[in-house]
C-alpha cells in the first residue's frame, strides 16, 4: 500500500512537516508495511517557507527584522534547493502571532520587515522572490514593505509619516526616487489565496480588520486611511490596482506590491503544490491523508487540504482530512474529494491542552483513521469471497 500524506500546519501547535511525521506514525502502527510519502504542504501563509524548502532540499536563512510592532524579532526566509529562487512568507516577519493579543493594533502595525527580508534576499542576488501572504498583523497597504525598499511617504508638509495604517490618511505624496533598483529587475511571485479588493465592504479593513484587533470605529478609519492610499499611489506609480482581486490581501500587502514592484499574484496551493509535484505524487499513491488546524467553511477557499482533495479526487483517489478541531461548514471540504473529515479530538478538552499535546492526538487519530481504513478493505475482501 502506497500512503501520501500531504497535511498543512496545526498552526500555533504543529508544522506541517511535524504533523506529517506525527500522521506516519499512527498509520505505520497498523500498516507496518505500508510505503510512506510524506509531502507537508501550505497555502502561501505560515509554514510556506518550510514546505517549499523541504521539498526542494533548500536552506533556511536566520534575519532579525523590525517586527509588526517596530521591535527587532527573529525571523527567517528560504532558499530554494536549486538556488532559483527566495521564499519569504510575511507571517514571519510581519504575522499576527508575532503580537500578544492584548497588543494587536492595525492602525500602527508595519509590514516594513517583510520588506527587509526582501532587500536581504536581493542583497544575496535573488531575482526571484516567492512571498507569502497568509497570517499578517498589519493593516498598512504594504506601505512599511515599501519603505524598507526605500519609498518616502510624506504629509502635506513632508515630514514622512509614521508607521501603521492609521497616518496613511494623512498622506498627501509618494516619493519614489529611492526605490530599490533592483527591484523592477526581480519576478515577484505573490502567494495569496483570497480575492478582496483593496477597500470597501470586502476590503482589507472590513474583512480582516476584526481579526487583528480593529473595533468598527476602527476599520472606518482604517478604510478611508486606504482610500487615500491608494488614490496617492496610483498617481505616482501610474498603477490603478486597488479594485484588483488580491489587492485586500494581507492588510492590503497585494495592492502595496503591485504599486511598488512587478508582482504577480498567484493561488498560494498552485504554486506550493507545482513545487511539490504534488499531482504525480497523488497519481501514485492508494491512499492520500491531509490535514490542518481547523477545518470549516473557509477550507474549500484556497486552503491546502481542499487543494490536495481535489486533486486526489480529480484521480480517484481516496483522501481523508485529519483536523484538529471542525468548525461550522466543515462538511464542505466533502464536496472537494474528502471522503471523510475526522478531528483529532477524542474526549472534551479545552482548547490549551489540546494544542499542547497535539502531536500525540495526530498520531493517535491517524491509528484511527488506519484502522477504519483496515476495517474497510476487509469488509472487501469478505464481499469478494462471498460473491
Amino acid at each position: 500500500m502506497r500512503i501520501l500524506i500531504a497535511p498543512d500546519s496545526y498552526k500555533g501547535s504543529l508544522s506541517a512537516l511535524e504533523a506529517a511525521r506525527a500522521i506516519q506514525k499512527g498509520m505505520l502502527e497498523v500498516f507496518p508495511e505500508a510505503e510512506i510519502v510524506l509531502a507537508p504542504i501550505a497555502d502561501g501563509g505560515e509554514g510556506t517557507v518550510d514546505a517549499l524548502v523541504t521539498a526542494t532540499g533548500g536552506t533556511i536563512i536566520r534575519e532579525t527584522v523590525s517586527g509588526p510592532l517596530g521591535e527587532p524579532v527573529d525571523s527567517f526566509w528560504g532558499i530554494l534547493g536549486d538556488s532559483s529562487a527566495a521564499v519569504i512568507e510575511m507571517a514571519a516577519a510581519s504575522g499576527l502571532t508575532l503580537i500578544p493579543e492584548a497588543e494587536r493594533n492595525p492602525r500602527v502595525t508595519s509590514s516594513r520587515g517583510t520588506g527587509q527580508l526582501m532587500k536581504s534576499a536581493m542583497d544575496r542576488g535573488f531575482r526571484k522572490l516567492i512571498i507569502g501572504m497568509g497570517g499578517s498583523a498589519t493593516n498598512d497597504g504594504g506601505a512599511g514593505m515599501a519603505r524598507a525598499l526605500g519609498v518616502k511617504f510624506l504629509d502635506s508638509q513632508g515630514w514622512e509619516l509614521p508607521e501603521g495604517g492609521a497616518a496613511l490618511s494623512d498622506l498627501a505624496e509618494i516619493d519614489l526616487s529611492g526605490i530599490d533598483s533592483r527591484i523592477e529587475e526581480t519576478e515577484i511571485v505573490v502567494a495569496c489565496d483570497v480575492d478582496n479588493p483593496l477597500c470597501g465592504p470586502r476590503g482589507a479593513s472590513e474583512v480582516y480588520g476584526p481579526q487583528k484587533g480593529a473595533s468598527a470605529d476602527v476599520i472606518r478609519e482604517l478604510d478611508a486611511a486606504l482610500e487615500n492610499f491608494a488614490k496617492e499611489a496610483s498617481m505616482s506609480t501610474g498603477r490603478d490596482v486597488a479594485a484588483l482581486p488580491g489587492a485586500g490581501a494581507a492588510g492590503g500587502m497585494g495592492a502595496g506590491l503591485m504599486f511598488f514592484t512587478p508582482a504577480v499574484l498567484r493561488p498560494g496551493i498552485e504554486i506550493v503544490f507545482e513545487f511539490l509535484g504534488l499531482a504525480s505524487l497523488i497519481q501514485k499513491a492508494d491512499i492520500v491523508i491531509t490535514g490542518e488546524g481547523k477545518t470549516d467553511f473557509q477550507t474549500p477557499f484556497g486552503k491546502g487540504p481542499a487543494g490536495v482533495g481535489d486533486l486526489a479526487g480529480h484521480f480517484g483517489k481516496v483522501a481523508i482530512c485529519i483536523s484538529g478541531s471542525l468548525g461550522n461548514g466543515a462538511e464542505e471540504v466533502l464536496n472537494h474529494g474528502i471522503q471523510a473529515v475526522i478531528s483529532i479530538i477524542p474526549r472534551p478538552m479545552a482548547l490549551n491542552e489540546c494544542m499542547q499535546s497535539a502531536e500525540i492526538l495526530v498520531e493517535q487519530a491517524a491509528d484511527r483513521v488506519a484502522r477504519l481504513l483496515k476495517a474497510g478493505m476487509a469488509l472487501t475482501q469478505t464481499q469478494k469471497r462471498d460473491v
